[in-house]
């Protein structure tokens, strides 16, 4: 079954994805893989969540919070590739909770995400993975998720304009030789 279909059979209609805030990319690919930037659970038109899980967030909302970050990556992996029947594999999961110092259950929280990559994905969707508390994250978010995809290389390389000629470089101020001094 293609991607597409399982997501609309799943009642998933993925976000789009959001701008960088800083001097960075969604995704870098080398070879045949992808990394996406960590991403949270920021969802257009809601506000974003704030607060500490185990203080602000239950588990149960942490784990929502998880999926929706996976569906931010999600749509920001479909806007890199363009097809995501050409993920291969989901590599790798690093998900980070901001959480309370004694909390101890953030791969409970993380599961969200790895659940939603599973049901979608299938067992490409089964991945390595840690997931690790933080004392704070980027303007408070509870949850923020980095993934390493594997994919396939079959598609056309995407379409490059045609180089412009260089302009031509401007010539360099001339400059006047100082006199030697006699002594």
């Amino acid at each position: 079954m293609k991607i597409e279909e399982r997501l609309k059979e799943l009642g998933i209609e993925l976000p789009v994805p959001t701008t960088p805030l800083g001097s960075y990319v969604n995704a870098v690919r080398t070879g045949n893989l992808l990394y996406m930037a960590g991403k949270g659970p920021g969802l257009p038109g809601k506000p974003l969540p704030v607060g500490k899980v185990g203080r602000d967030f239950s588990l149960e909302q942490a784990n929502r919070l998880a999926r929706d970050t996976g569906l931010s990556i999600l749509g920001a992996l479909k806007a890199e590739l363009g097809d995501l029947d050409r993920v291969k594999r989901i590599v790798k999961v690093l998900g980070m909770v901001n959480a309370t110092s004694e909390y101890g259950s953030h791969p409970e929280v993380i599961n969200g995400c790895s659940d939603l990559f599973v049901e979608v994905f299938g067992e490409k969707g089964r991945h390595a993975r840690s997931a690790v508390g933080m004392g704070s994250l980027p303007r408070g978010i509870p949850v923020e998720i980095e993934v390493i995809i594997e994919i396939e290389d079959d598609a056309p390389p995407p379409r490059v304009a045609a180089a412009r000629p260089a302009a031509k470089p401007k010539a360099a101020p001339k400059v006047k030789a100082a006199k030697k001094k006699k002594i």
